[in-house]
C-alpha cells in the first residue's frame, strides 16, 4: 500500500513513515496523564518537513537571476558570467596551415606503392621553405615539396604535409647549389597533417554562450579571437551576520556562557571562494527591534542576506516573527540531518537565507542550498553539487526518515578505486569533524544502516569551489 502525504507518493519511504503511524497510534493509546510531544529534531520523520529536492526545487522557482551588467578587460573577467554570447569576428585558424615541421605537397602526388618506383618510395626536390609568418610566396608543382613548419601557412598547391621524420634525404645531390632532395614513402594519405581554416572556430559562430563562468581557458579563448573585453553578470551583493547574546566575536573576553562567532568566519570562507561581494555585518544581539533594523539595512544594500541561528522555535528566536512582519519568508523543516530548521523568502527585493545556528548545519545548508540558488542567481543556470560512488570503509547507521550528510574522508586507492571513510563523531556541533572531512557521505532516507566495504555516494568538498 502506498502512503500519500501532502500530494507526494513516498514508495522508499515506507519504513520511515510505517514507524511514523506506530508512533502516532501508540500516543492516542497512552494514559491521559501522558506528556505530548511535539515535532521535534530528535524525531525519525516529521510529515511536515520537506525533503532537500522538494526544497531546492521551491528555492529556484523563487529566484530571478540578475540582469545587470558590467564591460571588464579580459584580463579582469575570469570566474565572472557572461552576460552577452562571444561570437567570433574571424576564423581560427585564420588560413590552412602545417600541423607539423615537415614537408608540403600536392597530395595527388604521393607515392602509390610498387608504382612508385623501387619499394613504393619516390624522390621530390625541395623547393623552397615556409615558416610561421614568413610564408612561402610560390607554388608547387608535381615532384617538389616545399619545406615547412608547424604554423606556416600552406603554399598554394598544397594539401598535405609529411611530417620530417618520415622523409629520408637523399645523399649526393648538390645541396651546395641549394639542390635537395627527399624520398617519401607509400604510407602516407592526403590530406593530413593540416589544419583547416575555421578549423577551430569559424567566423561568425557562438564561441562562448550566455551564462557560462569565465575560465582560464576561456580567456585564452577570447584572446585568440582579438577581443580584449567582455561583458559579464555583476557580482551579487551578499550580507550576513550571525545572531545570539551568546556569541562573542574574535578577539573580544569570553565572559560565563559566551563562546566565540565561528559562523561567520565559515560563512565568509565559503563566499569568499565564489565570484560574490561580501558584507559582513557582525554578530547581533536577540533584540527584536535591532534585528529588524539590521534586516532594512542588509535589504536596502544587498542582493542575498544570510543569517546563521535564530531560525529554530526557541523563546529568543525571533527571526520568524520579523521576517512576518517586514518580508515573505517560510519557514521550513527538511528531512535531513544536520540542518534541519531553514527559512526561505525574501524582503522587498533581497533573497533571505535563515540557516541553523549549529556549526555544521550552517556549512551542510550552505553547499546543498544557498551556493546552488547563488550559483542560478548570477547564471541563470542550476548546479547542484558533484556526487561520486566510492566504497565505504567504515560501517555507517543512522535513522530512517532523514537524509544525512555524514562527514567522511576519501581517498584514490593503488587500483583507481575511490574509498571513504567517515571521520567520527558527527554532531552538527563538532566543526572539527568537517575541518577534518573532505566529503559529505550521502545517506538516504530510508537508509539505517550500512555495512563496511559496501558502495555509498559522496560529495567532494573540492567540487563546491
Amino acid at each position: 500500500t502506498l502512503l500519500v502525504i501532502d500530494h507526494v507518493t513516498y514508495n522508499k519511504e515506507l519504513l520511515s513513515l510505517s514507524n511514523y503511524l506506530l508512533n502516532t497510534l501508540r500516543k492516542l493509546t497512552m494514559p491521559k496523564d501522558t506528556i505530548k510531544h511535539a515535532p521535534s529534531c530528535a524525531d525519525d520523520y516529521d510529515p511536515q518537513s520537506k525533503s532537500v529536492e522538494q526544497a531546492r526545487a521551491s528555492i529556484k522557482q523563487l529566484i530571478s537571476p540578475i540582469k545587470d551588467t558590467e564591460k571588464l578587460a579580459l584580463r579582469d573577467s575570469l570566474n565572472r558570467v557572461l552576460a552577452q554570447p562571444v561570437i567570433s569576428p574571424i576564423a581560427v585558424p585564420s588560413h590552412t596551415n602545417s600541423a607539423m615541421d615537415g614537408y608540403a605537397m600536392a597530395g595527388s602526388d604521393l607515392p602509390d606503392g610498387e608504382k612508385a618506383g623501387t619499394k613504393g618510395t619516390k624522390r621530390y626536390q625541395v623547393i623552397g621553405k615556409a615558416f610561421a609568418g614568413n610564408p612561402y610566396e610560390g607554388s608547387c608543382e608535381s615532384g617538389q615539396v616545399i619545406r615547412i613548419m608547424t604554423g606556416a601557412v600552406m603554399p598554394e598547391g598544397c594539401d598535405t604535409v609529411i611530417m620530417q621524420e618520415h622523409v629520408e634525404r637523399v645523399e649526393g645531390v648538390d645541396t651546395d647549389k641549394g639542390i635537395t632532395q627527399i624520398k617519401i614513402g607509400s604510407n602516407h594519405k592526403a590530406g593530413q597533417n593540416v589544419r583547416q581554416a575555421g578549423e577551430d572556430i569559424a567566423l561568425g559562430s557562438e564561441v562562448l554562450n550566455i551564462g557560462r563562468r569565465l575560465t582560464p581557458a576561456d580567456l585564452g579563448v577570447i584572446a585568440s579571437l582579438g577581443i580584449s573585453e567582455v561583458a559579464v553578470i555583476r557580482r551579487p551583493r551578499i550580507a550576513f551576520f550571525s545572531t545570539g547574546d551568546e556569541l562573542k566575536s574574535v578577539g573580544e573576553t569570553l565572559g560565563k556562557g559566551d563562546i566565540y562567532d565561528s559562523n561567520r568566519y565559515t560563512l565568509f570562507g565559503m563566499l569568499k571562494r565564489l565570484d560574490v561581494d561580501i558584507i559582513d555585518m557582525g554578530v547581533i544581539v536577540d533584540d527584536p527591534q535591532i534585528l529588524k533594523q539590521t534586516f532594512l539595512s542588509a535589504a536596502s544594500m544587498a542582493d542575498v542576506i544570510i543569517t546563521s541561528g535564530g531560525v529554530s522555535v526557541g523563546e529568543a528566536d525571533y527571526i520568524k516573527d520579523i521576517l512576518d512582519e517586514i518580508g515573505d519568508c517560510d519557514f521550513w523543516k527538511i528531512a535531513m540531518k544536520p540542518g534541519r530548521p531553514l527559512t526561505f523568502g525574501s524582503i522587498e527585493d533581497t533573497l533571505f537565507f535563515g540557516l541553523p545556528g549549529n556549526p555544521v548545519s550552517v556549512m551542510a545548508t550552505f553547499y546543498q542550498f544557498v551556493q546552488p540558488a547563488l550559483h542560478y542567481l548570477t547564471s541563470g543556470i542550476i548546479k547542484y553539487p558533484l556526487t561520486i560512488q566510492a566504497n565505504c570503509l567504515t560501517p555507517l547507521k543512522k535513522r530512517a526518515g532523514r537524509f544525512e550528510f555524514q562527514r567522511g574522508i576519501y581517498q584514490q586507492e593503488a587500483n583507481g578505486e575511490i574509498s571513504v571513510r567517515k571521520t567520527g563523531q558527527q554532531g552538527s556541533g563538532i566543526l572539527t569533524s568537517m575541518s577534518q572531512a573532505n566529503c559529505f557521505i550521502l545517506l538516504p532516507v530510508e537508509m539505517t544502516q550500512l555495512e563496511a566495504g559496501e558502495k555509498v555516494l559522496i560529495q567532494p568538498f573540492d567540487s563546491f569551489i
